[in-house]
């Protein structure tokens, strides 16, 4: 029985694990690399005066997100039938094409349509949680999609990083090419290199042991509700942070300081994913992710009322360092409340959630910070991570508590 277990995936779970960290990572630098640079090449494809720009740079930028939240469930249905492994190939290589094509683009409408695109066919992240979820032991799952999540945080950290210097060296469309080269990469390590159980993948897989044989949806529900809560506070931030950083340094500081406080945050959370999650499977994720977004709510506190940048960026890099595992704590929960063949679906739900929270989040940020002043954006946003760690604190799922 126990010989019977031990399945290809099974054996292959962590060489699975680093091929979906490399293709995340890779995938993730490639949707946000174009992020410094995006109004430039808005500018060169026929768009004029400061508000046309920005207008088009925005929409170009949330058209990829918007697509790939609408039709994240499908792929994660699909997956569900006829295999996780193949979506990620699917996923890598339509990223590749649509991103390679964008240096194509001959007017903003072209360019919209293909970031639209690019997120229609991606994916690849989301699926890269529901794989890893899915094949990984459950003693191991929840460090596993934290380490998983540290590469997806890194790639969208590295991205305008590297989106920053390429321009002058290379030019605006040689870095679509690219990056579409480089996920092609991505692509060809998938197809050679995952091995996927094929017992979990259709109508009638049967329940891996230790599963849930039935949806439990209140779980789900409030998972999928705390995953947006989090989101959303996480980026209701973003749209008065650098106004808030010109208060507290030189006019002719804002833009260093400001992207510092910026990666802060996101560094603390790749450096803190992974132990979160080794720690989440030794005392159950539930007690986690209240603490986490606990203690992140009361870091927020203090920093309405900073009187010097770095007090602001040790602050961000400790509430990084709370809230880094969270989503794949949420992603763990989420998996182990669903039968493996409705996994990819649900986990599909899930990023939905989380897009929706990117969405909503700054622009609440943004209304409230523009009627009531930015200091009270911290005081807002630690109000909604209170009320998502008080769902979870009083969420009941005894099949995931260890401790």
């Amino acid at each position: 029985m126990e010989l019977h277990l031990l399945t290809a995936a099974a054996l292959h779970w962590k060489r699975n694990l680093w091929v979906c960290f490399g293709g995340s990572f890779t995938t993730m630098v490639g949707m946000t690399l174009l992020l410094p640079f995006l109004p430039l090449y808005v500018e060169e494809l026929g768009a004029s005066g400061l508000s046309e720009i920005a207008w088009w740079s925005g929409v170009a930028y949330a058209a990829t997100f918007l697509t790939a939240a609408i039709v994240a469930p499908l792929w994660g249905r699909i997956g569900d039938r006829y295999g996780r492994k193949l979506t990620l190939i699917r996923a890598s290589l339509g990223m590749a094409i649509a991103i390679s094509l964008i240096g194509l683009a001959g007017n903003v409408w072209q360019l919209v349509a293909l970031r639209a695109l690019t997120g229609l066919l991606g994916g690849y992240a989301s699926g890269s949680m529901t794989l890893v979820a899915v094949q990984t032991p459950r003693e191991h799952n929840a460090w596993a999609l934290g380490t998983l999540s540290s590469g997806i945080m890194a790639g969208s950290l590295v991205g305008p990083l590297v989106g920053g210097f390429l321009p002058p060296l290379m030019g605006i469309r040689n870095i679509f090419y690219l990056s579409g080269a480089v996920i092609s990469i991505a692509f060809l390590a998938t197809a050679l290199l995952i091995v996927e159980d094929k017992s979990t993948i259709g109508p009638r897989a049967p329940k891996a042991i230790g599963n849930a044989d039935r949806l439990d949806r209140p779980l789900v529900a409030r998972m999928l509700m705390v995953g947006m809560l989090l989101t959303l506070a996480n980026f209701s931030i973003e749209p008065i942070l650098t106004i808030y950083v010109g208060s507290l340094v030189e006019p002719a500081n804002v833009t260093i300081a400001a992207g510092l406080v910026m990666a802060a945050a996101a560094l603390g959370s790749i450096v803190s994913a992974p132990h979160m999650g080794r720690l989440a499977d030794r005392i159950g994720p539930t007690r986690v992710i209240a603490g986490g977004l606990t203690i992140a709510a009361l870091l927020l506190v203090p920093q309405a009322f900073v009187t010097a940048e770095w007090q602001l960026l040790a602050l961000r890099l400790m509430m990084g360092l709370a809230l880094g595992g969270l989503l794949p704590c949420i992603a763990s929960l989420v998996r182990h409340a669903v039968p493996d063949q409705a996994a990819g679906t649900v986990l599909g739900l899930s990023t939905s959630a989380q897009y929706a929270g990117q969405v909503i989040g700054p622009l609440a940020g943004g209304f409230v910070g523009g009627h009531y002043g930015p200091r009270t954006v911290f005081a807002a946003t630690s109000l909604v991570m209170l009320v998502g760690a008080l769902l979870v604190a009083t969420a009941r799922d005894n099949r995931m508590e260890t401790g």
